[in-house]
């Protein structure tokens, strides 16, 4: 993943929307499914760019790279019904403002819960909840939600689909039977 300096910048200003700098996640997965269940893991990092407008405008801002690792247990309960736990565990990421190191060096653990129903081949609703196991920095927080999604494609597109209401297995599957497999990020 990539993500542009994009957002309004003040660089006389502390707190901004942008932030004046580009990142880099590279990112590797695995998955594997038994039988009912879908265990996942990934493990990525992400780089930064350096903010050479930094507070108040003449600071120059680096990061240490962030180091994520993403566990997932997916069950299906049935091909239209299916439940996640996550963890998800960062460290790093300390910055340095004109060459002083900050206290906020990141190590932070989380934990989360998905059901999801899908409602026809383009609709699903998802209840979710979020929440922190230890936080080194201010990241201790708990979220809870409800989310509606809707799918464009219809069709054989199983990588983004695979097994949803309306779908055909295709040779990729091994059985007949069409399971959703969701791809959860906490």
């Amino acid at each position: 993943m990539v993500t542009a300096p994009t957002g309004r910048y003040y660089p006389d200003k502390i707190v901004n929307i942008g932030t004046n700098r580009w990142s880099f996640k590279p990112e590797v997965g695995v998955s594997k499914a038994l039988g009912q269940w879908t265990l996942e893991g990934a493990f990525g990092v992400t780089f930064y760019t350096n903010n050479d407008e930094f507070f108040p405008g003449t600071s120059v801002r680096q990061q240490d790279p962030l180091y994520a690792f993403q566990a997932h247990a997916t069950y299906n309960f049935n091909p239209t019904l299916w439940g996640a736990l996550d963890w998800t565990l960062y460290a790093g990421g300390r910055t340095t403002v004109n060459g002083t190191l900050n206290n906020d060096f990141e190590s932070d653990t989380r934990w989360g819960a998905t059901l999801a129903q899908s409602l026809d081949a383009h609709n699903s609703i998802k209840v979710y909840l979020n929440a922190g196991v230890y936080a080194r920095t201010g990241t201790d927080f708990t979220t809870v939600g409800i989310a509606w999604q809707y799918r464009w494609v219809q069709g054989s597109n199983e990588l983004a689909l695979r097994g949803c209401p309306g779908l055909r297995p295709g040779p990729r599957l091994q059985s007949k039977r069409t399971i959703c497999t969701p791809k959860l990020l906490v």
